[in-house]
């Protein structure tokens, strides 16, 4: 009887082992990062994915080293906002890690996209799944010495965002939304999410907030303005600014060239870049490192000591 479940405890220790040792390189990675940023929204279509990529282009347009992080598995858009090419590499050892894409010399990508043969392939994953890759993006990837890791997490509050809060330590959020009701509705659903998971808020970024015309430049609130900003008022959260809509950032986005932080002068351009320069302000990239704990990847069986092995 002792011997009956020498099998499955040998099996149940190689996942422990592996487990163990994959949580050391995700302490080992995220221990030469400053800061971890969390771009995440209450619902679609408030331009999230458009915030993170002009985010980590402003940041290390300022010279600070910078990741982007792509876990919006199910539409993953980063690569083709940065009208970035080519696959993902293999590591010339088992024990190397996986280069990111390179946008520049101080911004590095990682998306499923790159990882993809086909991009227009549906990814069609249950929790678990998705779970085991947001943390090899992680403990995989040679991210390297990084001032800001941007994380450009899909709408909601589900698995990815609910991973990223629970193995990134210390990840702060910024929090998307658009001045209209029915999305500040939706914004205080990820609001309380950062709060019963404690994940800081870095602040509030209104998007959408007026419309910039392309005859005369000026900023037209044809929608609405001012709605993300009295919710965070209200809310007691910093409030990062608020972005105009752009037709440019429309046309640059499809071209692979993304406006907001592209140094162009419109009202656009400089209300983002009043964003980065308050993310910089409230996160300056001077964050003590983190001491390791490496987690115990002996070889204590799960049976705790029931079965002889």
């Amino acid at each position: 009887m002792a011997g009956s479940c020498s099998g499955s405890c040998d099996t149940t220790e190689s996942k422990q082992a592996a487990a163990a040792q994959q949580e050391n390189a995700i302490k080992r990675s995220l221990g030469k990062i400053k800061n971890k940023i969390l771009v995440m929204s209450g619902k679609g279509g408030v331009g999230k994915s458009t915030v993170s990529v002009n985010l980590a282009i402003g940041l290390a347009n300022k010279g600070y080293k910078v990741g982007l992080m792509d876990v919006d598995l199910h539409g993953p858009d980063v690569v083709r906002m940065l009208d970035l090419k080519g696959n993902v590499e293999p590591p010339e050892s088992a024990d190397a890690l996986v280069s990111p894409l390179k946008y520049n010399d101080n911004l590095k990508v990682v998306s499923l996209e790159y990882m993809m043969r086909d991009r227009d392939e549906a990814i069609i994953w249950r929790g678990p799944l998705k779970i085991q890759a947001i943390r090899q993006f992680v403990s995989d990837m040679d991210w390297g010495d990084l001032d800001y890791l941007i994380i450009d997490a899909p709408p909601g509050t589900g698995d990815e965002p609910l991973t990223v809060a629970q193995t990134i330590t210390n990840v702060k959020a910024i929090v998307v939304t658009t001045p209209q009701k029915v999305a500040l509705a939706d914004v205080r659903k990820s609001i309380n999410f950062c709060k019963t998971v404690k994940m800081e808020i870095t602040g509030v970024v209104e998007n959408m907030s007026g419309f910039v015309c392309p005859h005369c430049n000026e900023t037209v609130d044809i929608f609405k303005s001012g709605g993300g900003e009295e919710l965070a008022r209200e809310l007691e959260l910093p409030f990062l600014g608020k972005i105009p809509m752009d037709p440019q950032v429309v046309m640059a986005g499809d071209d692979g060239k993304p406006y907001l932080s592209s140094g162009a002068k419109s009202p656009a351009t400089i209300a983002f870049d009043g964003v980065v320069t308050s993310v910089v302000q409230r996160l300056p990239p001077v964050a003590t490192p983190e001491p390791l704990q490496m987690a115990d990847s002996g070889d204590g069986c799960a049976c705790g000591g029931s079965c002889s092995h």
